[in-house]
């Protein structure tokens, strides 16, 4: 990921003033330009959004896809692959998500590998998100990672597993059709 110009801090304000365009992400208030995503990693969010959407249909959490704001705090403003909102007053604003959603899945890709598996993994169990999977389309795993007691517990899971979404009762995601085309 490019970061724009590292001397000068970048706000929430400023991210909402850029061009629609153009995505960004603000990671401790240093803006980085977000990468195009390749094929298999549409193919994997595609698949991921339809069971969640499927799951959730009829029900009070919602399910979202990448452009999507989520603002942690007024510094660190990203926009993760998939995310999910159980708590509807934190989409009152209409602009996204103001504060931690209840589970993010990011899509790796060469150049945001390490932004998803340190920093932006940080800034997720800083904010509070419940549930947070890290998605690798070259090996076809699923590192998950549940919040428990401040700190995150992981577990990683093969392309031929079906695994539960443990902020969503019920829900479970299968993994061999998220790596059918892949």
């Amino acid at each position: 990921m490019e970061a724009l110009r590292q001397d000068k801090r970048y706000t929430y304000e400023d991210y909402m003033n850029w061009p629609e365009d153009e995505r960004w992400e603000i990671l401790d208030g240093v803006a980085y330009m977000m990468a195009t995503p390749n094929v298999a990693h549409q193919r994997i969010s595609r698949e991921i959004l339809v069971q969640l959407a499927a799951f959730l249909k009829g029900k009070p959490c919602e399910v979202f896809a990448a452009p999507f704001t989520v603002r942690l705090s007024d510094d660190n403003v990203v926009e993760p692959d998939i995310v999910v909102v159980c708590d509807k007053s934190k989409l009152e604003g209409g602009k996204g998500c103001d504060g931690a959603p209840d589970m993010i899945v990011e899509i790796l890709s060469p150049s945001t590998a390490g932004m998803d598996k340190l920093k932006k993994f940080n800034k997720y169990l800083q904010a509070g998100v419940r549930e947070y999977w890290i998605v690798d389309p070259d090996g076809k795993v699923v590192n998950i990672h549940l919040l428990d007691s401040g700190r995150y517990t992981i577990t990683a899971h093969g392309e031929a597993e079906t695994v539960p979404v443990s902020v969503l009762d019920g829900c479970v995601i299968n993994l061999s059709d998220v790596f059918a085309e892949t």
